[in-house]
């Protein structure tokens, strides 16, 4: 059904028409009907980020996300069924946080439940950020507010994609803690067991203090820190000392070995020897290792049980015992090594014992002192320090029981698959392939997958208890996959009934959460039905495309072809594209950590959807834009195309169309025949993924169109007396068709509210245009020529100081023979749009303008434009 051209077309309330309109239509249902009769091959089924739905959505979500639309809208008009669900990832700490902060609470699972709890604050205060000012409530009372919280978040974020016009098919959603998810999760799991590819281990753990939970490789970030070097001396022996240079002396209790370079000839002579500690008397091994690095420091370092992975490395490789003296809560613990047997070395550790690493460490550099054995004074450095990506103190390094899957770290036949793959996977751009690779290759330890929380997917384990009532932890107790979904901590452990819970030979539930990674690595899985709806997941696995940002190469799009690999050995996508980064003003990575990010919603109510989504379409994958909310050009440009594109479709349709008029007039044939070219490169740039060369493509020939065309025409157009009226109203709504389709993609609302002008139905479910609809034979660069003459007409009126307007009774084009034979197919309409009363052509280099006269105004013909 069409509508009326409005008198004044604007883009302000466009999305609050269009939005609702497109919603209740099913403009981008997937149709599953249509699925099944085509097959897999008519699906294009997109793996889509699921946003975290804690806190805002901000600058850099739009970019990334407009991306990703561009290309199902685009697939979705070349007669594609999109599958484009959209998923909230809402568990995991950024979760936990914002409960805490806005709630003012904070978990403590030892107690009870409260069925009328209300939180002491709704949005926070400002009082609530420290634990300290947290009011403890039960597990299953955090839990609610957890969920409580998101449904309310993901409820503005639906909102604002809505108005972004993203072409989401919101019948399709899914949150990664709802059931049918947390099923998922736990059957993966479940079946990583059964196949021995996830395991349980004591082992050093990368440990957040503040969150009091374990941290996985791919979560870590360097910061850079100030610090210091201490200079300490061992002794030898023999009397003498070597003395090591380290930032962490309060780590000196955990001490095991000194250690070098195999080829440093100043400690070769020492290897297989022992030194003694200062402090605490403990004589150690002085050893050699490749790692070390003989230009830092003094050349050779004190390895503690753990300061850093280096440490971890040397502990494994060189069988070295566990002397962990950190606790959980980033504190000393209070028990010394059993190898601190003198009163001088239990003395000194009494010192440290409950102290905070800062503290620790100025008590050690006291003693140190006291006694002599720190050689000078503290040099000042700064040195990279890793932390937990959402942490706000370093990592320490504790000794936990927790859950791994194999990552290929240890298994080569693994890693080999996981290259192979990802060499199969088509990058969008290419240059990101490498990174992926470097990750796989660079992996040092499997998968740790447990996290010490309470908002995630319970682990489905429970361990029976021994006749102590000690848990049995090598003896784990499996949930069976038709139980799921299951939570430990409540349910009934199998043969078992509740009065067993936590008394000697009865059970107790496995606490820990997954790792959010671990539910997110399953996205195809979660959306696309898997083990819950065959037919839908044949239809979307593997998936046409995952779309994502470049900095989680290393744990989306790793850990998700990880576990694709595990269950099906094969890989989850067929490509992946990667957006660029947003960059402030002065050229920094915009990010939440940084403080600098901007929030789009103003952003969207100032310029329009449409404007906001160009800017973010103009750039190529891969690449980094800049974004100044104070000046953001490329939005204002973006702007100014969408309201072109009214106004363009408004003037063409004032004219009256004659019915299966054809295109005769060789301007006119000229015009499409470049428009064909456009089309055949704008298609060719979405099947390459190159969205902004598609954009730059439609977008440079619409000014053309608009600046040369329409006005060369435009009096023909009028003129109801001249034989070539019918064929430029022809070329001109053939033109309109075909732009408005290629702009599609990118300002759906201003295109679609164009396209209802005269058209059924919305233009998102019209085809894309193919060089099949052209049936011109003219010659394209006619176009040109007389957009050059037409520029040289107007630049001599203009050097004149005269009126566009005005009158010449004489004017003369020069160009080459084969320019001029070209350019006087269109003499009619050049003379028209010139108001040139005589025009002769003449030989020359170029297409210029020469010999203007001009006519006196009372002599000036009247014009036919309105």
């Amino acid at each position: 059904m069409t509508s009326s051209v409005p008198d004044k077309p604007v883009l302000e309330g466009l999305e609050a028409k269009w939005g609702p309109t497109w919603e209740s239509n099913g403009t981008y249902a997937f149709n599953r009907q249509a699925a099944s009769e085509g097959g897999r091959e008519c699906v294009y089924s997109i793996d889509t980020p699921p946003p975290t739905a804690s806190g805002s959505l901000h600058i850099g979500h739009v970019f990334s996300y407009t991306h990703t639309d561009v290309v199902a809208r685009f697939q979705r008009m070349q007669g594609k069924q999109v599958f484009y669900p959209m998923g909230w990832d809402d568990n995991g700490l950024p979760t936990e946080r914002r409960v805490q902060n806005y709630y003012g609470v904070r978990c403590d699972p030892t107690l009870p439940y409260d069925a009328d709890f209300v939180p002491p604050f709704e949005g926070g205060d400002g009082k609530s950020a420290k634990a300290a000012d947290q009011k403890p409530i039960s597990r299953r009372n955090f839990i609610e507010l957890c969920e409580r919280l998101t449904v309310e978040d993901e409820k503005q974020f639906e909102a604002l994609w809505r108005n972004l016009g993203l072409s989401v098919d919101w019948t399709q959603s899914y949150r990664t803690i709802g059931d049918d998810s947390i099923r998922s999760s736990q059957l993966a799991f479940v079946r990583n067991i059964e196949r021995g590819e996830a395991y349980q281990a004591m082992a050093p753990t990368l440990w957040d203090v503040t969150f009091r939970t374990a941290v996985a490789q791919a979560e870590l970030e360097d910061k850079e820190q100030p610090a210091a070097y201490h200079r300490l001396a061992f002794a030898k022996p023999d009397g003498g000392t070597i003395e090591i240079e380290t930032t962490r002396p309060e780590l000196l209790p955990a001490c095991v070995a000194l250690v070098a370079h195999p080829d440093d000839e100043r400690y070769q002579q020492y290897f297989g020897t022992t030194v003694t500690t200062p402090l605490f008397g403990v004589d150690v091994p002085v050893l050699a290792h490749h790692l070390a690095q003989p230009d830092k420091g003094a050349g050779i370092a004190m390895i503690c049980t753990f300061g850093d992975v280096t440490d971890v490395v040397w502990w494994r490789e060189l069988d070295l015992p566990n002397r962990t003296i950190m606790g959980r809560d980033g504190r000393i613990i209070s028990d010394a090594p059993d190898v601190i047997t003198s009163e001088k070395g239990q003395a000194a550790y009494r010192e440290l014992a409950g102290k905070t690493v800062f503290s620790a460490k100025q008590a050690v550099v006291a003693l140190l002192q006291e006694s002599g054995e720190l050689i000078g004074d503290p040099k000042p450095i700064t040195h990279a320090v890793k932390f937990f990506e959402k942490g706000d103190k370093p990592l320490e390094i504790v000794s936990t029981r927790q859950w791994y899957i194999k990552n290929g770290a240890r298994d080569e036949e693994l890693r080999s698959r996981l290259i192979e793959l990802g060499n199969e996977l088509e990058w969008h751009p290419d240059f990101m392939r490498v990174r992926y690779e470097n990750w796989v290759g660079g992996l040092t330890g499997d998968w740790l997958i447990s996290r010490q929380r309470f908002f995630g997917v319970p682990i489905p384990l429970w361990y029976p208890l021994d006749a102590d009532g000690n848990p049995v932890y090598d003896s784990p107790i499996v949930a069976d996959e038709a139980s799921l979904p299951v939570d430990p901590p409540s349910d009934t452990a199998p043969g078992y009934d509740e009065s067993q819970r936590n008394v000697p030979g009865g059970f107790i539930g496995e606490l820990d959460v997954m790792d959010t990674w671990a539910t997110s690595s399953l996205t195809p899985q979660l959306a696309g039905g898997w083990e819950r709806d065959p037919e839908l997941w044949n239809l979307v696995f593997p998936y046409s495309l995952r779309p994502q940002g470049q900095d989680i190469i290393r744990t989306w799009l790793f850990s998700t072809m990880l576990r694709s690999v595990l269950e099906y050995n094969e890989k989850p996508w067929e490509h992946a594209a990667l957006s660029g980064w947003i960059l402030d003003p002065d050229r920094k990575k915009m990010s939440k950590s940084k403080g600098n990010v901007v929030t789009p919603a103003d952003i969207l109510e100032k310029h329009g959807s449409d404007a906001v989504r160009y800017w973010a379409a103009s750039s190529r994958l891969g690449t980094d834009a800049g974004f100044d909310p104070q000046n953001p050009t490329q939005i204002k440009i973006g702007r100014r195309l969408a309201i072109k594109v009214l106004n363009a479709s408004k003037f063409i349709l004032s004219f009256e169309a004659a019915e299966d008029a054809a295109v005769t007039e060789p301007i006119d044939l000229s015009m499409l025949a470049a428009l064909r070219t456009v089309v055949a490169d704008a298609t060719s740039a979405f099947e390459s993924y190159d969205h902004a060369r598609a954009l730059e493509t439609a977008e440079s020939f619409f000014w053309t169109f608009c600046d040369d065309y329409l006005e060369l025409v435009k009096e023909r157009a009028y003129d109801a007396a001249n034989p070539g009226q019918a064929s430029a109203v022809a070329a001109l709504r053939e033109a309109l068709s075909v732009l408005l389709r290629l702009f599609a993609p990118f300002i759906p609302f201003a295109v679609d509210e164009a396209w209802s002008w005269w058209n059924a139905g919305s233009v998102h479910a019209a085809s894309w245009p193919t060089v099949d609809e052209f049936s011109s034979t003219g010659k394209p660069e006619l176009l040109d020529l007389a957009g050059q003459a037409l520029t040289s007409i107007r630049r001599a009126k203009t050097d004149a100081k005269s009126s566009q307007k005005a009158t010449l009774t004489e004017a003369t084009i020069s160009g080459t023979d084969e320019q001029i034979a070209l350019l006087s197919q269109a003499e009619s309409d050049l003379k028209a749009v010139g108001r040139i009363v005589r025009l002769t052509f003449t030989p020359g280099e170029d297409v210029t303008v020469t010999g203007v006269e001009f006519a006196p105004v009372d002599d000036a013909p009247t014009s036919n434009q309105s």
